[in-house]
C-alpha cells in the first residue's frame, strides 16, 4: 500500500513539473514595445518589455501552433509564425510578437506555410537583436494539416 502512494504521489508530481503548458498567440502578444538605439547597429530596433503573464512562461516547456516558416534550412533558420508567410511579420503584416524561432532537436521537413503543432522551452529575448524576442529551444512538431 505504501509503495502505491509513492507511486501515485511520484506520477502527480512528475505530471506537474514536467507537463507541457498550451499557449497561443495572444498569450504572447502581452508585451509592450518601445524604440531603443543599439550603437552596435547604428540603428533602433522595438525593444519589448514582457508584460507578467508572458514572464511567467520564460524557461517553461509550451506548446504552440501556428505556420512553419522553412526561412533558411541550411542555416537551420526556423520561425512559426501566427500567419502564412504572405502576412507573416517580415511582410510587416504583423508585429515582433506574432513570430516565434524555432530551435529544433534534429532537422525538420517541414514545407512552409504548413500547420504545425510545436512543443519546447520558451526564452524570452530582449537585447539580442540577431534572435527573435521569443525562442523556443528544443523543438518537436508535428503537422496538423
Amino acid at each position: 500500500m505504501k509503495n502505491k502512494i509513492l507511486s501515485i504521489v511520484f506520477l502527480l508530481f512528475s505530471f506537474v513539473c514536467f507537463s507541457q503548458k498550451e499557449i497561443t498567440w495572444e498569450d504572447l502578444a502581452q508585451v509592450k514595445f518601445s524604440e531603443k538605439f543599439f550603437p552596435a547597429y547604428g540603428e533602433s530596433f522595438l525593444y519589448p518589455k514582457f508584460l507578467p503573464p508572458v514572464k511567467a512562461l520564460e524557461g517553461k516547456q509550451v506548446i504552440i501552433t501556428g505556420y512553419f516558416l522553412n526561412i533558411d534550412p541550411e542555416e537551420k533558420m526556423y520561425i512559426l509564425s501566427k500567419g502564412p508567410m504572405s502576412s507573416c511579420f517580415f511582410c510587416g503584416v504583423g508585429g515582433p510578437e506574432t513570430a516565434i524561432e524555432l530551435q529544433f532537436i534534429s532537422k525538420q521537413r517541414f514545407k512552409t506555410d504548413a500547420i504545425v503543432r510545436i512543443t519546447g522551452t520558451l526564452k524570452l529575448n530582449a537585447d539580442d537583436v540577431e534572435h527573435f524576442n521569443y525562442i523556443l529551444t528544443e523543438c518537436k512538431g508535428q503537422l496538423i494539416n
